[in-house]
Order: structure tokens, then sequence, then C-alpha cells
């Protein structure tokens, strides 16, 4: 297996447990700190934002520039769109598959359907997370082993990992509301991040072997990222925050800032 492959494998695997850590928490605690689990998100939602930038769509468009035939704003553009549309694909299957069990099961087996369709959207939310991991790594290749262009993966990580920490928590905590065990809480939280291994293991393996679709790849993995930071880290990190309504936003500025700083300074 390629090196690139493996580095993006260890790297998931990281993010995994990351997740595994967030689940954690309803080993010790009842609920998390609302306030702790904000900034993070908001701090998260401003890595992925800048990662989404200067670690995916501008490498992206300097490889389909050098390399490509095609125009390089339009590879980006359409990987882009294409990256975001997965997502909101992803989250209207969901949603269906939700509504039509509620209508197949009634109210019979309702906290089963609750704990089950939470799992899977968190599953199915956290392939096109490691997608991107993959994808970064696997770029390494293409686009060079250099120490800046290994701190870009390496930042995507860190951005997908910040953010499965609360992901984690916000699996196991909800089970363990429904009157599941701590235990069981805490196994099926974990649980929902063991796809990203997988998925950022395709992902590395995509690029590194089928190097003309890097840019798109690349474009598809920001989409991605931007649309899960606007539509639902953004929107979570700011509810309950009548009491400092700059909490969370300064976690996405502060977020956005140590992304930016990395980047620039070591590109």
């Amino acid at each position: 297996m390629d090196n690139f492959v493996i580095m993006a494998l260890f790297a998931t695997l990281g993010t995994w447990l990351v997740t595994a850590l967030g689940a954690a928490l309803v080993v010790f605690f009842k609920a998390p700190n609302p306030k702790g689990l904000n900034i993070m998100l908001g701090f998260a939602s401003g890595v992925m934002i800048a990662a989404s930038f200067w670690s995916l769509l501008q490498p992206a468009i300097e490889r389909a520039k050098m390399f490509s035939n095609i125009p390089a704003y339009l590879i980006a553009t359409t990987g882009f769109l294409l990256g975001a549309l997965f997502i909101w694909i992803s989250d209207k299957t969901v949603n269906l598959a939700r509504k039509k069990a509620d209508i197949s099961q009634g109210k019979s087996n309702e906290r089963l359907h609750r704990i089950i369709m939470l799992v899977l959207s968190i599953t199915l939310h956290n392939i096109p997370e490691g997608l991107a991991v993959g994808v970064a790594f696997g770029a390494l290749q293409g686009a060079g082993y250099t120490p800046e262009n290994l701190m870009g993966a390496i930042s995507v990580a860190v951005g997908i990992g910040l953010q499965n920490f609360p992901e984690g928590a916000a699996v196991s905590v909800p089970l363990r509301r429904e009157g599941c065990s701590r235990k069981r809480s805490f196994l099926l939280g974990q649980a929902s991040g063991m796809v990203e291994p997988i998925a950022g293991v395709i992902g590395a393996l995509l690029v590194v072997y089928i190097e003309a679709i890097l840019p798109f790849a690349l474009s598809f993995a920001a989409g991605a990222m931007i649309l899960v930071a606007v539509h639902e880290l953004i929107p979570e990190c700011q509810k309950n925050q009548d009491e400092q309504p700059y909490l969370a936003t300064m976690g996405i500025i502060l977020g956005f800032a140590v992304m930016m700083l990395l980047d620039v300074m070591l590109g």
C-alpha cells in the first residue's frame, strides 16, 4: 500500500479516536459543558472554512491550471458544488428514511427508531469527512511531499478531528438520555466515526492512483466541508448564546485565524 494511503489511514484513525473521546464524555458526565462544546464547534468550523480554501480549493485551482485542459474555474466550481450536493443528498436520504419509518412503525418502536436514526445520521455525515482527509493526504503524491503540503493535509485532519469531538458527544449523550447504559451509549457513539478510516483510504487511493481527478477531488472535499461547517456546525454552536452571544463567534474567528496563519506562514 502506498505511503500516502497509509498516512491517510492513520490520520482518519486519529479522527475516529477523537470521536471516541467525545463519546466517552457520557461515561464521566451526565451532559457535557454546553459553552465548551460551543467554543469547540465554532473553532472547528473556522478551521474547516479556512482549510477549505488554502488546503483544498487553492491547490485544486493551481493543479488544474498546470495539468488539465479543462478551465480551472470550471473544475473547481463543479467539484465544489458536487461536494456540497453530496452532503445535501445524504441529509435528505436520512430525513426521508426517518419519515417513512415514522409512518410504518408509528409510536411502538419510537425509542429504538430515534437511536437508530441518530447513529445513522452522524455515520452518514462522517463519510465525506473521511473522504476529505483521505483526498488531502493522497494529494501529497501529486502535489509533492513538502512540509507545507504535509501541514495542509494535517490541518484538514485536525479540523475534522476537532469537530468530531462534539459529534461523538452528540451521539452518546442523547442515547444516554434515551435510557441506554453508559457503556452502550459510548460504543454506539464511537462507532459512528468508524466509517472515516474506510472513507479516508478510499479517497486517498482514488487520488493516488487516478491523479487526473486530484483537482476535482480537492474541490469536492472543500464543498463538503463548507456545507458541513455552514449548515451544521455554525448554527449548532450559536444555540443558547443569550448570556455570552459572542462566545462561539470568537471560536469561529480564532479557528479561521489559526488555520490561515499556519497555511500562509508555511505556504
